[in-house]
């Protein structure tokens, strides 16, 4: 995504307290797509082929700083212990900008849609030999924005909207937050920022005047406003998951898979299909989902940490759980509900079971109403069972428990002992029929309701 000859320093400013948002999580821990905004942000920069990123944190958001160390592990967190501006908080990076990158670029963990292209886009005048780029959208509605004021494809100011002229006011090209810096030079631009302003802050815009004043050039660099739309507020996160909705269902049909009704298909940002797979409508990817050729998801289906192989077919209504892996032209039916398991070549699961912390073999048929007791109350506990096997309906199996290849297991079955290969096994208790029995119980419940009444 970027030269292979300049070094990249990504630094992302994170101590937003998110208050608009009406939570105690911070807001860059809040998520679309199955992932944090500033999980989004950090994959961004890892997609941008970054050397090193920065994240800048408020105090106590220890959350905020294990997220990111868990993205990546490679991280700097650096906090902005007093709040006193854009500008101060980039210093808060001071020593990873004094390693000295090529390119600088100040990113935010509220703005979830900017991409690795987005990020290129902005590097490109500083390999022009910009010392400040800045990103900038066209609105709709300028008023609020800051704008960006040009002359012949160059930056002149950042002009705040309470600044701006009447003639300024017009403009609509506006700043979008996201800057990059030549990287020799950030550290003393940065440091010449001062707080000769009513909030006695140090703001980031300050450096495009700054670094004009001292000869160097400061460019705009146009993407579309969804692109840099940052989120403050629940409706905001809202219109976020929208958009990247949206983008996750296009990548996804024009990598063959056919989705139904696309606007009532739901991905996380990790999920994965191949192609010639078919998704009916209402269907829902959790986080960490795999799905191989030419599967078949029906309506109503809720998937989360599975992975599914080539010619599986699930649902309608089935639910697969982190660790399901079903295994080629696995058929999981109508309610039901699989977790923690690996599932064999052409095992079928039809009807209203739950098969959880288990291990199926091969052409197993596990028959409707099965399931696998696998908790204790205490502990969770594995059910084996062997391939070709088959499972009546009704079948309770108490782990820990085996069952063999080719094993048959009689319907209504508790199974709490092991059972050998191509054996029988049944156990419940002998039927018995006792003739006349049901009339006289009635007989008894009639001539005691016509007492009381």
């Amino acid at each position: 995504m970027s030269s292979p000859t300049r070094s990249l320093l990504v630094i992302v400013l994170a101590a937003g307290e998110g208050t608009r948002m009406a939570s105690s999580l911070p807001k860059v821990l809040h998520a679309i797509a199955g992932r944090s905004m500033i999980a989004h942000v950090l994959e961004a920069a890892k997609g941008a082929d970054a050397a090193a990123v920065a994240v800048v944190i408020g105090p106590d958001h220890d959350r905020v700083a294990a997220e990111a160390t868990r993205v990546l592990p490679g991280a700097d967190v650096f906090v902005q212990a007093d709040r006193r501006g854009t500008a101060h908080a980039v210093l808060a990076a001071r020593a990873a900008l004094a390693r000295g990158y090529d390119d600088v670029v100040v990113m935010y963990g509220d703005t979830p849609l900017v991409s690795a292209e987005t990020i290129a886009t902005l590097r490109a005048p500083l390999a022009a030999g910009a010392a400040v780029a800045v990103l900038g959208f066209r609105a709709a509605d300028p008023a609020g924005y800051g704008r960006l004021v040009t002359r012949d494809g160059a930056l002149l100011a950042i002009r705040e909207d309470k600044d701006a002229s009447p003639e300024e006011k017009r403009i609509d090209f506006c700043n979008a937050g996201l800057m990059a810096f030549d990287g020799h030079a950030a550290l003393a631009l940065l440091e010449s920022i001062g707080d000769a302003n009513a909030k006695k802050e140090f703001y980031l815009t300050d450096a495009v005047e700054l670094a004009r004043a001292s000869g160097r050039e400061a460019m705009a660099c146009e993407v579309a406003a969804e692109d840099v739309a940052g989120v403050n507020t629940r409706a905001q996160l809202a219109e976020a998951e929208t958009v990247i909705q949206n983008r996750l269902r296009a990548r996804a049909m024009a990598g063959g898979a056919t989705l139904v009704a696309p606007e009532t298909v739901f991905f996380s940002a990790d999920t994965r299909l191949g192609r010639d797979v078919i998704v009916e409508p209402n269907v829902v990817f959790g986080p960490g989902v795999q799905v191989g050729d030419e599967v078949v998801i029906h309506s109503f289906s809720h998937l989360e940490g599975a992975s599914l192989s080539r010619g599986v077919a699930i649902g309608p209504y089935t639910r697969l759980r982190p660790g399901a892996a079903l295994g080629e032209g696995v058929r999981i039916g109508n309610f039901v509900e699989i977790k923690a398991s690996e599932l064999g070549a052409g095992v079928k699961v039809n009807h209203l079971s739950y098969v959880g912390d288990s291990s199926v073999g091969a052409r197993t048929n596990i028959g409707a109403g099965s399931i696998t007791c696998n908790y204790d109350g205490y502990g969770k506990h594995r059910t084996i069972i062997g391939t070709n096997a088959f499972i009546g309906t009704n079948t309770l199996m108490v782990a820990p428990v085996s069952i063999g290849d080719g094993a048959y297991i009689g319907t209504g079955s508790v199974i709490t002992e092991n059972v050998p290969a191509d054996a029988l096994a049944v156990a419940r208790a002998r039927q018995v029929n006792k003739p006349g029995w049901a009339s006289r119980l009635r007989e008894r419940f009639t001539a005691r309701k016509a007492q009381k009444g």
